[in-house]
């Protein structure tokens, strides 16, 4: 919804809040597909020195 266009904040709201609920349903997940697999995973820190 592209709302650049609606200076009144309040407005702007109501239209995206209207977007929302007119759109179709979001689909569940698939049961093979964990809930936080699009995270950026984070690589193990270097064994040894401490680093301060």
């Amino acid at each position: 919804m592209n709302t650049k266009h609606v200076t009144d904040k309040a407005e702007r709201k109501s239209l995206k809040r209207a977007a929302r609920k007119k759109r179709p349903p979001l689909a569940p997940r698939a049961a093979d597909v964990a809930r936080g697999s699009q995270k950026r995973k984070v690589k193990k820190m270097a064994k040894g020195q401490r680093k301060r």
